[in-house]
């Protein structure tokens, strides 16, 4: 019998990042790693190990769609920021993501997309009443798949099998990932979408967020962050903390990936990327409100997205908190 060795095994050593408090009883910890990098680009503070590989999932969208628009894809405005989005599944996600398609003489039939329900779960309490099925569309990695197949069509690539790590596209991904993070990816895997996914550094990633934002003006790169801070509301949705941060904190670049990563950028050049251990997401909004902080910002969305209450009953009787 084979395996295949962990690239960043779990560590008991790594610092609690949330506490989970009940009732006033601790009874629960998340770790993890976490860099913030000042404007400089030097490092300001670390937790954890933030030097070792993990997989970004999401957060990797900005350089897959920056790679797009380098393969000589004509997208701006909500398509790009859609193809750089983990989408909540609401009806105008949903819409745009089958007109791009239109566009390039494509059908939801085209999508390698695993069928799935919306990610937002009031999005999939409200499609699952009208009595709808999981699909292709309203998977919240459409958008990128919708454009990885129009980039496809645009170079004469084979769009049949557009989710090999050996296609063009991908290893061009591969290429742009590399540049953004300036490290070279330590793995490639499998993301819940079906596409290929490179691993890199927590540092890597925040360096990623960080060249997006400092980026000359049209470039693939700079039109990515643009599109993204312009319509975050197609990058998640409507009641998600991307798109609060993004048109609440001035020029702030935001995207969060599975398993509890997120990775953000501030226009002059700070950044922050975190990863919780055990992929615990109700401890992703603490940790974020509190290395926000560290970056100095202070707005009211900062403690709407910090807030993560846990109830007894209908009543609350505690929250999951950040712990440094």
């Amino acid at each position: 019998m084979s395996s295949t060795p962990s690239i960043s095994p779990a560590s008991p050593t790594l610092p609690v990042l949330a506490e989970v408090v009940r009732s006033g009883f601790v009874e629960g910890h998340h770790r993890g790693s976490l860099v913030v990098l000042a404007a400089d680009g030097s490092v300001q503070q670390t937790l954890g190990d933030p030097a070792a590989p993990v997989f970004p999932r999401s957060s990797n969208k900005p350089m897959q769609a920056a790679a797009m628009l380098r393969a000589g894809l004509e997208l701006s405005g909500e398509r790009l920021a859609l193809a750089a989005a983990s989408h909540s599944g609401e009806e105008f996600h949903l819409e745009l993501v089958r007109k791009m398609l239109a566009e390039h003489g494509l059908t939801p039939d085209d999508l390698q997309t695993p069928p799935d329900l919306p990610l937002d779960p009031k999005e999939a309490e409200s499609y699952l009443a009208a009595g709808r099925v999981r699909d292709r569309v309203t998977m919240n990695c459409s958008g990128k798949h919708a454009a990885m197949l129009a980039v496809c069509l645009h170079n004469g690539w084979d769009p049949a099998t557009y989710l090999d790590p050996a296609h063009p596209l991908q290893q061009l991904i591969h290429q742009v990932i590399e540049e953004a993070a300036g490290e070279p990816v330590a793995a490639v895997g499998t993301d819940g979408c079906g596409a290929p996914l490179m691993a890199i550094s927590l540092i890597g990633l925040a360096r990623a967020f960080r060249s997006f934002v400092l980026a000359p003006e049209g470039t693939a790169e700079r039109r990515v962050a643009d599109a993204m801070r312009a319509h975050p509301e197609y990058v998640a949705g409507t009641r998600r903390p991307d798109t609060w941060l993004m048109r609440e904190v001035p020029g702030a670049l935001s995207k969060m990936g599975a398993e509890a990563v997120q990775a953000l950028a501030l226009p002059d050049g700070r950044a922050l990327a975190f990863k919780i251990d055990d992929g615990g997401g109700r401890a992703l909004g603490p940790v974020l409100a509190r290395a926000l902080g560290l970056l100095g910002v202070d707005a009211p969305v900062v403690d709407r997205i910090g807030k993560a209450p846990l109830l007894g009953g209908a009543a609350e009787v505690g929250a999951v908190r950040a712990a440094f």
